[in-house]
């Protein structure tokens, strides 16, 4: 416990500042591809903290890699810091109250996932200086979580070759080891032409992409009843061909989310899903261009490293919240329905007990909870390396992922206070690592298992590049 206490010293020496990196990512919000000043924020943040950073990484301006130590085995620190569209909010406040501005909001708390992940890196980098152990430390700044996939290509590009383990922790409303179950995931663009005409005199003439679009749709929505049960297909139209009913759409396009419980699973499902657009497209008399935007592969479990997790929240306990914290998670929680928060519930696989706003118990590592499940780019890191993910509580029990409820608490001292917990967490499984061997041995031993067979294949084609956006003339 010696090597504990002193990582945990050492997050608690640096929780201020690290808070404060979360407050400023949380105030300037940008999407997928375009986080130029969250980044530059991490990258100036890296290097006062002397770590030696890498830029460009994977040659996506938006990601970035810091390093210390010498030798030994790499620990892989993973943070993210992008935002999502709609889901402005003022922090601290329990109704909705969108902030001026571009409407981006961090409604996934991932302006606390970066900061966590970084501080738990700076403190394992101290931890290694005192110790004098060999082993180095990466905290990898990932953007583009949010359906952009950006793990994804930095996996295709070698970026976590020569990593011995990977951790990382998402906000959530529960103490836990994060189970490994997600979806793997693809996002297709179907561009349709066709022929414009006009749509009374001479509609014989004209052959409609919108037509085809919507062919496609209905087709789809017939596969769905003949795939398997845990698989997902969900669409948003990206044009459809203007606003003049008299005129015969000549393009539209429309792009879908295709989601299975594996990767494999999920190839497979592609291909189904194309051939019902090459279907709309013969029924239309019209062409289709298909283009894969993005993927993700599902998760892969680690028993050692999760034991060795599990073993750490049992060890620190949970969050420290005070009575202020759970006056304001409980006017979030009125906010939200009863379903809501029963869910929650459901899905981490615990009946509430005297329930409190604010979770105030570790689930323990094998309870089987209602699979309510997503997808994440981690997915690729957990199939190059092993891999393990932490949920720790920042929210009021019950806030859904990707609402303004979970924006308002994203400054919020208990969020303030998840962020410092999780650090430790983390910082901890990662000292675990590093100083015993045969833990070592046993989590490379199970991810050769899972993997031996079945290599590592990125979802995303070989000449599909990242959708990297430009750099506003702003900055």
């Amino acid at each position: 416990m010696q090597n504990k206490a002193l990582v945990w010293k050492l997050v608690d020496a640096h929780r201020t500042e690290f808070c404060e990196l979360s407050d400023r990512v949380w105030g300037m919000p940008e999407i997928c591809y375009t986080e130029y000043r969250s980044v530059a924020e991490h990258t100036a943040m890296l290097k006062q903290q002397g770590f030696r950073v890498t830029e460009n990484v994977a040659e996506i301006p938006t990601a970035v890699m810091g390093e210390a130590g010498e030798g030994g085995p790499i620990i892989a620190i993973l943070g993210e810091y992008d935002a999502l569209p709609g889901l402005s909010q003022a922090s601290g406040v329990a109704h909705p109250s969108p902030l001026p501005g571009n409407g981006n909001g961090h409604g996934c708390g991932h302006n606390l996932l970066g900061s966590a992940a970084m501080l738990a890196a700076t403190a394992l980098k101290e931890w290694l200086a005192e110790s004098g152990l060999p082993g180095r430390v990466r905290y990898y700044g990932c953007p583009a979580e949010e359906g952009g996939a950006a793990k994804s290509f930095m996996a295709r590009a070698g970026a976590f070759d020569g990593v011995d383990v990977a951790i990382s922790w998402h906000p959530s409303g529960h103490h836990e080891v994060t189970k490994a179950l997600s979806l793997a995931n693809t996002r297709m663009d179907f561009f349709f032409t066709g022929r414009s005409s006009h749509a009374a005199a001479s509609p014989h003439l004209g052959r409609s992409a919108l037509d085809a679009v919507e062919l496609m749709n209905v087709g789809v929505q017939f596969l769905r009843e003949h795939v398997p049960q845990d698989s997902r297909i969900h669409y948003a139209m990206l044009d459809s061909g203007g606003i003049a009913p008299n005129v015969v759409q000549a393009k539209a396009a429309v792009r879908y989310a295709i989601r299975s419980r594996d990767v494999h699973g999920m190839f497979e499902l592609n291909e189904r899903v194309k051939r019902v657009a090459e279907g709309a497209a013969l029924m239309t008399d019209t062409k289709v261009e298909i283009s894969i935007m993005s993927a993700v592969s599902n998760l892969l479990g680690n028993r050692p490293l999760e034991e060795a997790m599990q073993r750490n929240f049992e060890a620190l306990g949970t969050v420290p919240f005070d009575e202020a914290d759970l006056a304001f998670a409980a006017e979030i929680q009125a906010t939200l329905s009863a379903e809501e928060i029963a869910s929650d519930y459901r899905r981490a696989g615990v009946k509430p007990n005297n329930p409190k706003p604010l979770s105030d118990f570790i689930i323990p590592l094998d309870t089987h909870g209602e699979p309510m499940i997503g997808s994440t780019d981690v997915g690729d890191v957990s199939w190059v390396i092993p891999t393990v993910q932490a949920h720790v509580p920042t929210m009021a029990l019950g806030t859904p992922g990707h609402s303004w409820q979970l924006t308002a608490q994203g400054k919020m001292p208990a969020a303030h206070k998840g962020l410092t917990h999780v650090a430790k967490i983390m910082a901890a499984t990662a000292v675990d690592v590093l100083t015993d061997k045969m833990l070592l041995a046993q989590v490379k031993k199970a991810h050769f298992e899972q993997t031996s067979e079945t290599p590592y294949r990125c979802p995303i084609p070989a000449e599909v590049k990242p959708p990297i956006q430009p750099r506003p003339d702003t900055l």
